[in-house]
C-alpha cells in the first residue's frame, strides 16, 4: 500500500484528533497533508508541529496571525477563512479528504473534493442530510468513493462488500438511546446541557453528543443512509441496542442478516476508511464474546422523542425538508449547549421551523443554502438569539 496524503478538515474535532492517532500510529502508510481547525488555534498549531503539513487552514480569520506567528520557523503554509477551506479543498496535494467539519459548515469544502475527483472518508452527516442528491449524483459523475466514517455507516459499508449484486431488503441502524433511554417527559424537562453531554458508551464532540441525547443523531444517519445506499425510505429501520456492539446490520432478500460487531471506538472505523479496502493491524480493544453479556434490542420510543419522527418525516418527504431540519437543529443545539433553551424546547423549534419554511420538492444547491439560511433565522428568532 502507498502512503495516501491525507487532508482532515476539522482536526482539532473527536474524528480529526482520533484520525491522526490512526496516522501517527501509521507513518509509512499515511501523513496529514492538510488540517484545518474553526477556532481552536492552540491544538491546531501543537497538530501542525508534530505532523508538518503542507497547509494548515484556521476558519476564524482573527486568529490567522497567531497560527501563522508560530508556524514562521516551518515550511507549513497558513490559510484562513471559509473561503479558504474550499480553495484548498480544491487543491492536488492530497489523495484523500476526512470531512469531520461538523454541521451544513463542511458541505462546501466536500463538494470541492468530490469535484476534484478526491475521494472522501466522510463523517459529516449533515453533508448528504443537506444536499445528499447534488453529491451523490457528484460522486457518480466524477467516480469518486465516499466511504463512510459514521460507526452505523462503516457497519453497513463493510456488511455490503462482495454483495454488489444482492439486493437489500432493508438496513437496521442501531442507536445507543443516548444516556436518557428509558426517559419521559416529566424527567426530560428539567436536563441541562451537563447532563446531556454524558453519553454512556461513546467520547464525542457536544454538538453530536447532545443529538444523540435527544435521537436527532439517529434522524440523521437515517437520511444520510439513504443517501449513501441508494435505499427507499421504508428500506432504512432503527432499533435501540443500548450496548453499542451492533454498529448496524443488512438483512437482504433472502432474509439472511449480516452485522458488522465490536467495542465502541471511533478508531476503528476511521482507520477502516483511511486503508480501505485493506484492514491494517492495530492494538485497539477486542470484544471477548467468552465474558457473558446480554445484548438487547428494543423500539425506538418516537412519542418521547419526536426528533427521530421529526426526522422521519423529512426522509419521507424529502426535497429540502432534510436541509431545514438539519438548520433548525443545529441552531436550537447552539441555544441549548449555552443554557438558552431547554431540552424538549429544541424540537419545537425544529418542529414549528419545518412548518413555516416553504417545501420545495427539487431543490437547486442554491436554494438548498437559501433553505438553510432561512431556516436559521427563523429559528434563530423562536429562541430570541
Amino acid at each position: 500500500m502507498m502512503q495516501k496524503r491525507i487532508a482532515i478538515f476539522g482536526s482539532t474535532g473527536s474524528i480529526g484528533t482520533q484520525a491522526l492517532e490512526v496516522i501517527a500510529a501509521n507513518p509509512s502508510l499515511f501523513s496529514a497533508e492538510v488540517l484545518t481547525a474553526q477556532s481552536n488555534d492552540d491544538l491546531l498549531i501543537k497538530q501542525a508541529l508534530q505532523f508538518n503539513p503542507n497547509i494548515v487552514v484556521i476558519g476564524d480569520e482573527t486568529r490567522y496571525q497567531k497560527v501563522k506567528d508560530a508556524l514562521a520557523k516551518t515550511d507549513i503554509k497558513v490559510f484562513a477563512g471559509e473561503k479558504a477551506l474550499e480553495e484548498v479543498a480544491a487543491m492536488d496535494c492530497y489523495d484523500l479528504m476526512l470531512a469531520g467539519i461538523v454541521g451544513f459548515a463542511g458541505l462546501k469544502p466536500t463538494l470541492q473534493a468530490v469535484e476534484q475527483g478526491k475521494a472522501v472518508a466522510l463523517a459529516n452527516k449533515e453533508t448528504l442530510v443537506v444536499a445528499g442528491d447534488i453529491v451523490m449524483q457528484k460522486a457518480i459523475e466524477k467516480r469518486v468513493p465516499i466511504i463512510p466514517v459514521d460507526s452505523e455507516h462503516s457497519a453497513i459499508f463493510q456488511c455490503l462488500v462482495g454483495e454488489n449484486l444482492n439486493p437489500i431488503d432493508k438496513i437496521i441502524l442501531t442507536a445507543s438511546g443516548g444516556p436518557f433511554l428509558g426517559k419521559k417527559p416529566n424527567f426530560l424537562v428539567n436536563v441541562k446541557r451537563d447532563h446531556a453531554l454524558q453519553h454512556p458508551n461513546w467520547s464525542m464532540g457536544a454538538k453530536i453528543t447532545i443529538d444523540s441525547a435527544t435521537l436527532m443523531n439517529k434522524g440523521l444517519e437515517m437520511i444520510e443512509a439513504k443517501w449513501l445506499f441508494n435505499l427507499k425510505p421504508d428500506q432504512v429501520q432503527v432499533l435501540v441496542h443500548p450496548q453499542s456492539i451492533i454498529h448496524s446490520m443488512v438483512q437482504f432478500e433472502d432474509g439472511s442478516i449480516k452485522a458488522q460487531m465490536g467495542l465502541p471506538d471511533m478508531k476503528l472505523p476511521i482507520q477502516y476508511a483511511l486503508a480501505f479496502p485493506q484492514r491494517l493491524a492495530n492494538q485497539f480493544p477486542r470484544y471477548d464474546f467468552r465474558r457473558p453479556n446480554t445484548l438487547n434490542f428494543e423500539e425506538p420510543d418516537i412519542k418521547t422523542f419526536r426528533n427521530l419522527a421529526l426526522a422521519t418525516e423529512a426522509l419521507h418527504k424529502g426535497g429540502n425538508l432534510p436541509c431545514v431540519l438539519n438548520a433548525a437543529n443545529e441552531i436550537a443545539v447552539f441555544a441549548f449547549l449555552r443554557n438558552r433553551v431547554g431540552f424538549l424546547d429544541m424540537t419545537d423549534v425544529i418542529e414549528r421551523t419545518m412548518e413555516k419554511v416553504a417545501f420545495i420538492g427539487q431543490p437547486t444547491l442554491e436554494e438548498y443554502f437559501e433553505s438553510d439560511a432561512e431556516a436559521r433565522e427563523f429559528a434563530a428568532t423562536l429562541i430570541h438569539l
